[in-house]
């Protein structure tokens, strides 16, 4: 296990109790939207079937360990891209300008 360590970087609290959860409950969110159809306030009193499902399929992501180290391990190389080339991941898809 010490191997393991020695290749992965150093994460912070808040990102393994913070950021990396943060990232699983959008990507959970997206794997189980086909378990709605209905969104916003409403969904509570109008879809509770919708909304038991939903909430099943996220407690099954959020529990899996699996999914906790892939959403780890695109962490840690979206950290160390930006550590690479101090943009973040969210910026990277935009053009930069050609001329300056």
């Amino acid at each position: 296990m010490e191997a393991t360590k020695a290749e992965e970087p150093f994460l912070r609290h808040v990102e393994t109790d913070v950021l990396i959860p943060k990232m699983m409950r959008e990507k959970a969110k997206e794997l189980c939207a086909e378990k709605v159809t209905e969104t916003g306030f409403l969904m509570v009193f109008k879809c509770r079937d919708q909304n038991a499902a939903l909430k099943e399929c996220l407690t099954v992501h959020y529990r899996d360990s699996a999914f906790f180290e892939e959403c780890k391990q695109e962490y840690i190389k979206e950290k160390l891209e930006y550590q690479r080339t101090g943009v973040a991941a969210k910026n990277r898809s935009q053009k930069l300008p050609t001329s300056m």
